[in-house]
């Protein structure tokens, strides 16, 4: 099989669970995000050559928003502690 025969790449969004509220509007859910978020993470710091790239700092800079999320993600949790 030549490169030309190989099936397209899809998007990683396309994988993202997507459900529709009540309200008619489409939500994703905070895990789908994080993971998604995580996962962009983790193609910059394997694209990085150089620890200190630009890449490497992106990487970290999605981690800390991957991290604020599930944060608040528990949070908003109706089980969560108070």
């Amino acid at each position: 099989m030549t490169e030309d025969d190989d099936p397209p790449v899809q998007p990683a969004s396309t994988s993202l669970p997507i459900v529709t509220a009540t309200d008619g509007q489409p939500y994703l859910g905070c895990d789908a995000v994080i993971a998604f978020l995580r996962a962009i993470a983790e193609s910059c710091r394997t694209l990085a050559h150089d620890p200190d790239s630009s890449l490497d700092s992106a990487a970290a800079a999605i981690d800390y928003e991957a991290d604020n999320l599930e944060c608040r993600a528990i949070a908003h949790t109706n089980g969560a502690a108070p």
